[in-house]
């Protein structure tokens, strides 16, 4: 479970342990000063903040690992796009999107892949199972696109030009696709869980909802189907 900050990692470790059996957290330093925390079978990383530091935090982990990992998570909160994802509902990726790695040019934004140069989407692993059992649970849910951006979105106008271009689209992070990338060369299975702290558009720190999204990312990682994810 690879998360930005400690606190994500805090709440994603309090499901965890909710659910399984466990030991510890056990610590273990990696290089660049992360600490990767063990409890039961599931690794806990705060890799930091944006795409870059994501992808070298989870490439780290995933060189190191005694055995390979089955699936990689990348988890924490994140803005929603309204109606289809309210604040405090779980958002479960069924892919993952850069939305904004391309350029601009005169008839509009043309992404890396348009242009040639690589790829910008990553299919998740599981989404339909975590989704259907978190809803079993009575835990709202909301399940597609979720996008990964290097610059937050803080106007109308962005989220207009977002929705429009990654039309179903649920939620807007900063990590996911770093996630992504860094499990695509180790041939691991990869899939992003977040919980909505505000509504993607204008920024509004009055209205965001940081201790209810904590609360819904922990119940996330308590009532995930352990069993069924290797």
């Amino acid at each position: 479970m690879v998360t930005a900050v400690a606190p994500e990692a805090a709440a994603v470790l309090r499901g965890v342990r909710a659910a399984l059996p466990h030991t510890g957290p056990v610590e273990t330093p990696l290089p660049g000063g992360h600490l990767l925390r063990r409890c039961g079978p599931v690794d806990v990383l705060a890799a930091g903040v944006g795409p870059a530091a994501a992808a070298a935090g989870t490439a780290t982990a995933l060189a190191l690992a005694a055995q390979p990992y089955q699936l990689v998570v990348s988890a924490g909160i994140a803005g929603g796009f309204a109606p289809l994802a309210p604040l405090g509902c779980a958002l479960v990726a069924e892919a993952i999107v850069a939305a904004d790695l391309g350029a601009d040019t005169p008839d509009g934004f043309a992404t890396v892949t348009e242009l040639g140069f690589g790829r910008v989407r990553h299919a998740t692993a599981h989404s339909a199972l975590v989704a259907a059992a978190l809803r079993t649970a009575g835990l709202p849910t909301a399940v597609g696109p979720v996008l990964t951006v290097s610059t937050v979105t803080g106007t109308a106008a962005r989220a207009e030009e977002l929705t429009l271009r990654h039309p179903g689209a649920v939620g807007e992070a900063m990590e996911g696709f770093g996630v992504a990338e860094a499990a695509a060369g180790h041939g691991t299975p990869v899939l992003e869980l977040r919980a909505v702290s505000n509504a993607v558009g204008p920024r509004d720190r009055a209205a965001w909802r940081i201790g209810e999204a904590f609360a819904a990312l922990e119940q996330v990682f308590a009532l995930l189907p352990y069993d069924r994810l290797g």
